[in-house]
């Protein structure tokens, strides 16, 4: 199963949510959530763990979904 990885407003600044992290991750700019939200599904990916980005918009929409094979040769491969 694909590790899940959020990235969606909060207040005025933006989250980072997974079950990954200890804790959320806040950013003051949504490019730089989804950036580092991108980051961690590669780093997943590559250790062998497929991961999904989802980033929502203001309002609670879905914008779009980034998917991540795992890669061969991880440790889950």
């Amino acid at each position: 199963m694909a590790l899940l990885i959020s990235v969606a407003p909060v207040g005025e600044d933006w989250a980072i949510q997974s079950d990954a992290l200890p804790e959320d991750l806040v950013f003051r700019s949504g490019g730089r959530a989804e950036t580092a939200a991108r980051d961690l599904a590669r780093r997943r990916a590559a250790d062998g763990q497929a991961a999904e980005v989802r980033i929502f918009v203001r309002g609670g929409a879905l914008a779009g979904v980034l998917t991540y094979p795992a890669m061969a040769g991880g440790p889950a491969a």
